[in-house]
C-alpha cells in the first residue's frame, strides 16, 4: 500500500474551521452552477507537498475502484457534521444554538477536502452541504433521505456539473449519540443493525440515482460523544440510552471500538455497494486515542484532514486514531496506489470476529528433580527457604497477570476481554504441569498442597481468582490497593495459616505506565513508578509474615514495535495503537521514542535500586528479590523470520498461553539463580529448560544468601544520579560515573588473583576481571571490585576489564596496567588509555564522567637498590607528575584515585614468616631490594627511608593543588594502603590465603578487601580518610547519604591542604647504600669512589666564595659565607647544609680542605676571590697547590683530591672594555694554564670544570627589593650597555657560547688523558638551567641573595646537588639543566654496577667518546650570571617582566636566552 505521508502547515487551515456559509440557502437558491469554486485566500500560498502529476491521469477513470483524486469534480455532503465548537471553547451553556452552525461545520470540512482535491483537479466545483428540513429531526433516517433527494436534484440542476460523467465525492455524516458503539459487542450488534437499516434507504437511493459516485460513510459518533451541541443526523435518538453494562476499562473500550469498525467494514464489504463499477461506499471511522488527558480536537479542519487520510488508507487498515495532542500527518496518494481505496482495490479480507482456528495445544512438561522434599523443619529464615516449603502463592499486577486472552483461540479478538487466570504464568493453577506450565503448577510438583493459585476465568473478585489480585489495565498507582486487598484476603482465609505458612508473592507491573507515559511524563515518572511499588511492598513488609516476594522487572516494551510495524503479521493494529500509543505512534528516530526508552530503563534501574537498598531485608522472614528475566526479551520469530504471533493473544498485545508458559519457566529459573547471575535476556522462541535446585544449596536465592565467596552486599537506598549531569567533580555522585579505568603494575593487572595455592606458574596470568580497581567479572554478590560496586549505582557503567589477558587484549578495556611497570612507564599507559577512551563508541569522551585509579611505586622500590639514581624519589615524583599532568590536560570530567602503595615491609613479613611456603629464590629475583636486605641493616634502613620519601612525594604532589585548577577534574589521594595489617591465624601463622602462590601478589581475597577499602576511602572526606587496611576486618560497604551524596574531594570535604611546614634548613637526606671506599687505595682515577676522596678544594669567583649566601647586617657589604659554598663549604652536616663536602663526608667523615664560617682563616682550600676572572685562575691554582704542599694533614702523593673550578662571569661582564683580552681564546687559555699547573704539580687529582652560565639575558632593574646598586651595575657594564644595542648583545651571546664550547672540550683533551691518576671532567648542569619560578610564575627570589645578584644558601644547596649528580653521570650523558624544585631526596647514589665517579674512560670506550666530541654545542634556556658573582636575580626579574609584557604569556619557564642566532 505504501502511502507516503507528508506534512504541511495545518495552522492556516484552522482558519477554515469557521467555514464558508455560501451554501446556507436551499438547494434551489444555490448559485453553485454559476461559477467554478474560487481559490480561498487563506490557502493561496499553502505549501502543498503532494505531487499531483505522480497520481494524476490524462484519462478519467471508468471504475470507482481506480478513482484518483484528480478525477473528482464535485464534493458534497448530507447529514450533520456539527461537532463541539472547538477544544478551547467556553462552557456549552453559554453558546446559543442557531440553524447556521451545522452548515458552518459541514462547509468547513468540505472546504478543506475540496481544496486538497483542487491541487489534483483545479476545475473542482464549489462544495455543497445539504441541510435537512429542520434543526431537530423527529426521524433522522427520514431527514437523511430527504437531504439525499435534495442533493441529487441540486447536482442534476448544476450546469457546471456533468451529472452522468463527472465523478462525485459524497460524504454521508451520521452518529450514534447514545454511544452504543462503546458497548460490549453483544450489546452493539442490535444497535448497529438498526443503524444500517436506517441508512439503507438513503444509500440505495444514491446507488440508484447517482452515477459515478464515491460515498464516504462517515461515523462521527465518537467525535460528538462529548458534545451536547450535536442535535442533527442521529441514527438513534438522544433520548434512547444504550445502557452499556459490564467492563468499562480501556481494554474493553478499545476492543469495542475495533469490533464496531470491523463490523461496519465487513457489512459494507459484503454488500451490493461493493459490487458496482461506478459506485462504492466505504466506511470512514473517527476514533480518538482512548483515555486521553486532553480534550479531543473536534474542529472541522481536523476532522476533514483525518477523513482525507482515511481515504488514503486501504480498507481494513484504517487503524490510526485521532490524536488529542498531535495532528496527523497529511498523506498523499502513492505512485503504487494513486487511487481512493475501496474494499475491492484494497484486497480487503474480512477479519472474522469469531474464532477461526483451534486453541493451540499447550505442551506441558515434566520435571524430574532429585530433591523435592521440604526442609526437615519449617524454616524461620527466608534465606534458607526451599521450594517445597512454600504453602501459599499469590500475585499482583495488570492484565498480563490476570491472564487476558491467554486461552483465546486465534482470531477471537473479543475473547481477549476474558481473563484466563488459571493460565496466568505467575499464579495460574489450571490442570497440572503436564498440560499447563505456570509457576504455581511447578511449585505443586514440590508441594501438592499449595494454596492461593487461581483457576478458570473471571475478574479479581471472583472465587476462582483466589490470591491472584491483579487488575486488568492497572498501573503502578493501583498496586498499593491490590496489596491491601491481598493482605485482607489472606488474613481472613481459613484455608491458610497466615502466621505460619510460607508465601510466595509475585508482583509485575509497568507496561501500562509505559504505554501512557508520553501523555504525562511527571505522573508516569520513574520516581512515581517506584514510589507506588514501594508503597505496595511496604504494606506486605509490614503485615505479611514469612513471605518471599518476586518483583519482576518491567519488560523492554519497545520490542512491541516489531509486531506493530510489520504489516505481514495479521494484528488488529487499531487495538495495539490505542492500548500502547506512546510506544507505537512515534517515528523510530523521534525524541519521544528515545525518551520512552530512557523511561523504560529508569523504571528497571530504580526498581533494582529500591530493592537492593536493603529496605526489605530487615526481617529474617521476609525479603523482596528483583527477577530480571524480562529485562531484555527478544521478539520471537517464526520460520519465515517474521514476529511469531502465536506467542500473543489475538489482540497481539497480551500473552498467549505459550508466552505464559515461557514466562513461568523463566521466572522459575530466575528464582534459583544467585543475585548477580540471574538471566536478564530471554529468547522465547527457544525452549526454556527448567532448572532444579542445587543439591548443595537448595534454597531460593536472596540478596543475603547469594553473597558467595568473595562477594559483597551493598545496602544503599540512595543510588540515584544527579538530576542533571554535573559539571563539577565536586558534585559527583557514584551513579554519575559512566566510565572506570585503571593504571599501574601487576597488582592492578591482576597477576595471580585467581591462581590456585600451589600453581606458581599461573601467577603470570593476569586476572584483570578480578582486579580490585577495574575488574568486572561476575557481579558484586560474587566478586567484589570497584566496578561491580559502581554498577549497583549505574548499570550502564563501562570501561571495566573481564577475564584474563594483557593490556592489549580487548577484554582488558580501560585497565591499562602493565606487570612490572615502573613510574617511568606511567605516561605511556596514560597515552594508551586516552587512545582507547577516544576511540571506543561506548564512551562519550567529553561528556561521560570517569573514575581512573592509579597505583604505582612497588616496582620502583623493588629495584631501588640496583640504581638508586634511576629510582630516586625525585624521579618517582617527576614520572608521576608527568602522567597526572597529561590526564589533567587531556581528560575531561575525571576523578583520579591516586592510591598510596603498600609498604615493602609487608612483603618482607610474608616471606620471613613463611620461608617454607614462599618461593624465596624466584621472589628475590623479582624484588631483590626488598627481600634480600638483612634485618636492622643499613640497606633496610635506606629502603624504609626511600619508601617514606616516595609516599611524601605522592602527598606533596596532590596537596600542591596542581590538579585542582579545573572544575571537572581532581586527583584525590586514597591512603587506605598506607598501613596494612596482616592476617594472623590462631596458631600465630600468617594466613597465606590472602596471597597468590608467589607470596608477593594479592589473592582474590586480598583484592576484595582492597576494593572495599578503596570504596570506603572514596566516600570519606579528606582529612578523615582511613589509612589502615586490616585484611581480616569485615569492611562494610559505605553508602552516600542524603546530606553527603558525593564522592569526596578537597572542596566538598571543606578541606584545606596543609600548608607546607616552614623549611628549617636546606639540607638533604642521604639514602645511598654504596658508600664504602675501595678495598685498597685506587691507583686509577677511573676507579675512584666517592669514599676514596680525602681532599676537596675549589677556585673561582664570588659564587664559590658564597658571597651573600645569608643576609648580612649591612645593606652595602655582603659577606662571603665560604662554609656554605656549594663546591667547598663544610659547615654543619648534610642534613642541615647541602654542599659537596658534606655529601662526601657521608662517604669519608675525615675529608680535608673544606671551608667553614666566614673568616679567611677557616677558608681551607677555597681560594676563590670575589671579582676574579679567568686570568686569575693560574694564580689561584698556584696558591692552591702551595697550600696543599704546605699542609701537614695532606699526603700530597697518596691522598685523592677533588678540585672544582668555576669561572667566567666577570670575563663576560668586562668583555666590551677589552674584547681581545677577554676573548674566548684567552678565557680558555687561562683555564688551561690553571689545569696544566694541576696536571704538573698534583698527583691523584679529579678536576671538575663547571661550565659558565649564559649571561645574555641580563637586564637592568629599578626599584623595589631588587633595585640594582650602582656598584653592582658597574661590575657588569658590558651587559648594562648592550641592552640598548642589539649588535653588542649578539656579540656577547657569541662570546658566551664560545666560552662554553671551549670549556666543554676539556673532558676530551688528550693532554689530560695521559696520566692514570689525573682527569678533567666538565660538568654541564648550568648549560640549560632554568630560572626557578614561584607559584605566581615569577622568579623565585628565595634562591638569591638580598641583592638579587648572588645565590642564597638555598641556591648554593641546589648547585651542590646538581654538581654531585653530574659527577655520577657518564660523560656524554650528563644532565645539562637543573630542576630547582625543593626536595630533600634529590641526591643520586653510586650503584653496585657503577660505583665510581664518572670519567671519560669509565663512561664508555675512548674511541666512541672521541667520535662524539661536538664541533659546536647548542642549548637553550640558560641562567644568567655576571658581575662579581651571580647576577641571575636581576636578569630573571627583568627578563620575566619584559617577556610577560611582550608575549603576555603566564606560568611558563623563564629563559634568559631571549634572542637566538
Amino acid at each position: 500500500m505504501g502511502l507516503q505521508p507528508h506534512v504541511f502547515l495545518l495552522g492556516l487551515l484552522l482558519l477554515l474551521g469557521q467555514g464558508t456559509t455560501q451554501a446556507n440557502s436551499s438547494p434551489g437558491e444555490n448559485t453553485l452552477e454559476k461559477q467554478l469554486w474560487p481559490e480561498f485566500p487563506a490557502l493561496k500560498n499553502f505549501p502543498f507537498l503532494c505531487n499531483p502529476k505522480k497520481s494524476g491521469s490524462n484519462m478519467p477513470s471508468e471504475s470507482v475502484h481506480s478513482l484518483r483524486p484528480s478525477d473528482i469534480k464535485f464534493v458534497a455532503a448530507i447529514g450533520n457534521a456539527e461537532t463541539f465548537p472547538d477544544s478551547g471553547t467556553a462552557k456549552v451553556e453559554k453558546h446559543q444554538w442557531n440553524g447556521k452552525r451545522p452548515q458552518q461545520a459541514c462547509m468547513g470540512m468540505l472546504t478543506v477536502l475540496s481544496e486538497l482535491i483542487g491541487h489534483f483537479n483545479p476545475s473542482i466545483l464549489r462544495p455543497v452541504c445539504t441541510p435537512g428540513k429542520s434543526v431537530v429531526s423527529h426521524s433522522s433516517a427520514e431527514d437523511l433521505w430527504i437531504q439525499a433527494k435534495e442533493l441529487v436534484r441540486s447536482m442534476k440542476k448544476n450546469q457546471q456539473l456533468d451529472f452522468q460523467n463527472d465523478w462525485k465525492l459524497i460524504n454521508v455524516f451520521f452518529s450514534n449519540a447514545n454511544q452504543c458503539h462503546l458497548c460490549l459487542p453483544n450489546q452493539q450488534e442490535r444497535h448497529m443493525t438498526a443503524s444500517m437499516d436506517k441508512l439503507t434507504r438513503t444509500l440505495d437511493y444514491l446507488l440508484q440515482e447517482v452515477p459515478k459516485a464515491f460515498v464516504n460513510l462517515v461515523d462521527l459518533s465518537e467525535a460528538v460523544g462529548v458534545s451536547r451541541w450535536h442535535q442533527g443526523t442521529q441514527l438513534s435518538p438522544a433520548a434512547e440510552s444504550c445502557h452499556c453494562s459490564g467492563d468499562t476499562s480501556k481494554l474493553s473500550k478499545v476492543v469495542s471500538q475495533w469490533f464496531y469498525q470491523q463490523s461496519w467494514e465487513q457489512l459494507l464489504a459484503s454488500s451490493k455497494y461493493n459490487e458496482q463499477e461506478s459506485f462504492a461506499v466505504v466506511f470512514q471511522p473517527f476514533f480518538y486515542e482512548t483515555l486521553s488527558r486532553q480534550q479531543p480536537l473536534q474542529d472541522p479542519t481536523t476532522l476533514a484532514l483525518n477523513l482525507w487520510n482515511n481515504m488514503m488508507e486501504p480498507a481494513g487498515e484504517k487503524d490510526e486514531p485521532i490524536s488529542a495532542i498531535h495532528r496527523r500527518l497529511v498523506k498523499c496518494p502513492s505512485q503504487e496506489n494513486p487511487y481512493l481505496f475501496t474494499y475491492r482495490n484494497s484486497n480487503y479480507l474480512p477479519v472474522l470476529t469469531k474464532p477461526h482456528g483451534k486453541l493451540e495445544v499447550r505442551d506441558g512438561i515434566e520435571i524430574s528433580c532429585p530433591d523435592k522434599d521440604p526442609s526437615d523443619s519449617i524454616p524461620t529464615s527466608v534465606h534458607r527457604l526451599k521450594l517445597a516449603d512454600i504453602k501459599v502463592i499469590a500475585a499482583l499486577g495488570d492484565s498480563l497477570t490476570a491472564g487476558n486472552g491467554a486461552g483465546s483461540k486465534p482470531g477471537n479478538v473479543l475473547d481477549v476481554l476474558t481473563q484466563y487466570r488459571g493460565l496466568s504464568w505467575s499464579v495460574g493453577g489450571d490442570h497440572n504441569l503436564s498440560s499447563v506450565v505456570t509457576l504455581a503448577n511447578l511449585l505443586r510438583e514440590f508441594n501438592p498442597s499449595l494454596k492461593g493459585f487461581s483457576v478458570g476465568t473471571g475478574k479479581e473478585n471472583t472465587p476462582g481468582a483466589f490470591f491472584n489480585q491483579a487488575v486488568a489495565g492497572e498501573r503502578a498507582g493501583g498496586l498499593p490497593g491490590q496489596a491491601r486487598r491481598l493482605v485482607n484476603l489472606m488474613k481472613n482465609d481459613t484455608r491458610i495459616n497466615f502466621q505460619e505458612d510460607w508465601k510466595l508473592i509475585t508482583l509485575f507491573i509497568g507496561g501500562n505506565d509505559l504505554c501512557d507515559c508520553c501523555d504525562d511524563l511527571v505522573h508516569y515518572s520513574p520516581q512515581n513508578f517506584t514510589d507506588n511499588i514501594q508503597k505496595a511492598l511496604d504494606i506486605l513488609h509490614a503485615e505479611v509474615p514469612r513471605a518471599f516476594v518476586n518483583l519482576v522487572e518491567v519488560l523492554e516494551i519497545i520490542k512491541l514495535r516489531e509486531l506493530y510495524l510489520n504489516k505481514k503479521v495479521s494484528c488488529p493494529r487499531m487495538i495495539l495503537r490505542n492500548l500502547c500509543p506512546c510506544v507505537l505512534k512515534f517515528d523510530d528516530n523521534s525524541t519521544e521514542l528515545a525518551s520512552l526508552i530512557d523511561v523504560n530503563k529508569n523504571y528497571q534501574e530504580k526498581t533494582h535500586q529500591m530493592v537492593e537498598s536493603g529496605r526489605y531485608d530487615t526481617r529474617e522472614d521476609f525479603t523482596v528479590v528483583v527477577q530480571p528475566f524480562f529485562e531484555k526479551v527478544n521478539m520471537p520469530k517464526n520460520s519465515e523470520g517474521l514476529p511469531d504471533s502465536t506467542f500473543f493473544a489475538p489482540d497481539c498485545f497480551h500473552f498467549s498461553s505459550k508466552s505464559h508458559a515461557h514466562a513461568a519457566s523463566a521466572l522459575w529459573n530466575n528464582m534459583l539463580e544467585p543475585i548477580g547471575q540471574k538471566t536478564t535476556e530471554n529468547n522465547f522462541e527457544n525452549k526454556i529448560n527448567i532448572t532444579c535446585p542445587n543439591q548443595d544449596w537448595p534454597f531460593l536465592s536472596t540478596y543475603k544468601n547469594s553473597v558467595q565467596g568473595h562477594g559483597s552486599q551493598l545496602l544503599c537506598s540512595n543510588r540515584a544520579p544527579s538530576t542533571s549531569v554535573p559539571t563539577s567533580v565536586h558534585a559527583l555522585r557514584p551513579a554519575d560515573i559512566r566510565v572506570v579505568a585503571a593504571l599501574g603494575d601487576s597488582l592492578t593487572a591482576g597477576n595471580g588473583i585467581g591462581s590456585k595455592p600451589d600453581d606458581l606458574p599461573d601467577v603470570t596470568t593476569q586476572y584483570r576481571g578480578l582486579s580490585y580497581s577495574s575488574g568486572g567479572d561476575g557481579s558484586l554478590e560474587t566478586v567484589t571490585t570497584l566496578p561491580n560496586i559502581l554498577r549497583k549505582f549505574n548499570r550502564n557503567l563501562t570501561g571495566y576489564a573481564v577475564g584474563t589477558g594483557d593490556a592489549n587484549a580487548t577484554n582488558a578495556f580501560l585497565n591499562q596496567a602493565v606487570p612490572g611497570a615502573k613510574a617511568e612507564a606511567l605516561t605511556s599507559q596514560v597515552e594508551s588509555l586516552l587512545q582507547r577512551m577516544r576511540d571506543d563508541h561506548r564512551i562519550n569522551f567529553h561528556e561521560d564522567w570517569k573514575v581512573i585509579t592509579v597505583l604505582i611505586g612497588g616496582g620502583d622500590l623493588c629495584d631501588y637498590c640496583t640504581d638508586s639514581n634511576l629510582y630516586s624519589s625525585a624521579n618517582f615524583y617527576e614520572h608521576l607528575r608527568n602522567a597526572l599532568d597529561i590526564m589533567h590536560r587531556e581528560v575531561p570530567r575525571a576523578l583520579v584515585n591516586l592510591v598510596d602503595f603498600m609498604s615493602p615491609s609487608v612483603m618482607r613479613q610474608v616471606f620471613l614468616g613463611n620461608p617454607d611456603k614462599c618461593p624465596v629464590p624466584q621472589a628475590s629475583i623479582l624484588c631483590n631490594c626488598i627481600l634480600t636486605p638483612r634485618e636492622s641493616s643499613q640497606e633496610l634502613a635506606r629502603l624504609e627511608a626511600i619508601t617514606r620519601a616516595y609516599q611524601s612525594s605522592v602527598r606533596e604532589l596532590v596537596e600542591s593543588g596542581r590538579y585542582d585548577t579545573r572544575e571537572d577534574f581532581s586527583v584525590v589521594l586514597q591512603p587506605f594502603f598506607h598501613d596494612v595489617r596482616l592476617p594472623i591465624l590462631e596458631d600465630g601463622q600468617l594466613d597465606m590465603s590472602f596471597f597468590a602462590p608467589d607470596c608477593i601478589h594479592p589473592s582474590q581475597k586480598f583484592h576484595s578487601q582492597l576494593s572495599k577499602a578503596l570504596w570506603v576511602n572514596m566516600l570519606e572526606p579528606l582529612g578523615s580518610k582511613t589509612d589502615t587496611l586490616d585484611l581480616t576486618a569485615d569492611i562494610p560497604l559505605s553508602c552516600p547519604t542524603q546530606n553527603e551524596p558525593f564522592l569526596r574531594t578537597f572542596r566538598n570535604s571543606n578541606y584545606t591542604y596543609p600548608t607546607k611546614p616552614a623549611i628549617e634548613n636546606w639540607g638533604s637526606d642521604f639514602l645511598c647504600m654504596e658508600w664504602n671506599p675501595s678495598n685498597s687505595v685506587p691507583t686509577s682515577v677511573h676507579e675512584l669512589r666517592p669514599a676514596d676522596i680525602k681532599v676537596v678544594a675549589a677556585l673561582g669567583d664570588a659564587l664559590t666564595a658564597a658571597v651573600g649566601a645569608r643576609p648580612s647586617n649591612s645593606s652595602d657589604i655582603l659577606m662571603s659565607w665560604r662554609g656554605l659554598s656549594w663546591s667547598i663549604g663544610g659547615d654543619g652536616i648534610l642534613e642541615t647544609h647541602t654542599t659537596l663536602p658534606n655529601i662526601l663526608k657521608k662517604f669519608n667523615p675525615h675529608i680535608l680542605g673544606f671551608s667553614t664560617g666566614t673568616e679567611e682563616e677557616t677558608a681551607g682550600l677555597n681560594v676563590a676571590l670575589e671579582g676574579a676572572r679567568a686570568r686569575d685562575m693560574p694564580t689561584q691554582a698556584r696558591d692552591l697547590v702551595d697550600r696543599m704542599k704546605n699542609s701537614p694533614e695532606i699526603d700530597l702523593e697518596k691522598d685523592w683530591k677533588l678540585i672544582t673550578l668555576f669561572i667566567g662571569s666577570n670575563d663576560l661582564c668586562h668583555y666590551c672594555e677589552n674584547p681581545k683580552a677577554h676573548s674566548a681564546e684567552e678565557y680558555v687559555r687561562h683555564i688551561q694554564q690553571a689545569l696544566d699547573i694541576f696536571y704538573e704539580e698534583l698527583p691523584r687529582a679529579f678536576i671538575n670544570v663547571v661550565e659558565v652560565m649564559e649571561l645574555t639575558g641580563l637586564h637592568q632593574g629599578h626599584g623595589g627589593k631588587c633595585g640594582m646598586p650602582l656598584a653592582a651595575q658597574s661590575n657588569c657594564t658590558c651587559f648594562t650597555r648592550s641592552q640598548e644595542n642589539f649588535l653588542e648583545m649578539q656579540e656577547l651571546k657569541k662570546v658566551n657560547w664560545n666560552f662554553q664550547s671551549g670549556v666543554s672540550k676539556f673532558s676530551y683533551w688528550q693532554q689530560y688523558l695521559q696520566r692514570e691518576d689525573f682527569t678533567v671532567v666538565v660538568q654541564p648542569f648550568f648549560r640549560n638551567t632554568l630560572v626557578p619560578l614561584n607559584e605566581r610564575g615569577g622568579a623565585d627570589l628565595t634562591f638569591f641573595s638580598e641583592d638579587c645578584l648572588h645565590f642564597s644558601e638555598r641556591g648554593q644547596a641546589e648547585l651542590a646537588i646538581a654538581l654531585w649528580n653530574n659527577m655520577l653521570e657518564p660523560v656524554g650523558h650528563k644532565t645539562t639543566s637543573n630542576n630547582f624544585t625543593y626536595s630533600r631526596t634529590k641526591l643520586k647514589c653510586p650503584s653496585p654496577e657503577s660505583p665510581y665517579l664518572h670519567t671519560l674512560r669509565n663512561s664508555r670506550p675512548l674511541q666512541d667518546q672521541a667520535e662524539a666530541v661536538p664541533d659546536a654545542l647548542f642549548w637553550a634556556l640558560p641562567v644568567a650570571t655576571g658581575g662579581s658573582g651571580l647576577v641571575v636575580g636581576i636578569s630573571a626579574v627583568m627578563a620575566w617582566k619584559a617577556f610577560k609584557g611582550r608575549r603576555q604569556m603566564e606560568n611558563s619557564p623563564i629563559s634568559l636566552n631571549t634572542i637566538s642566532s
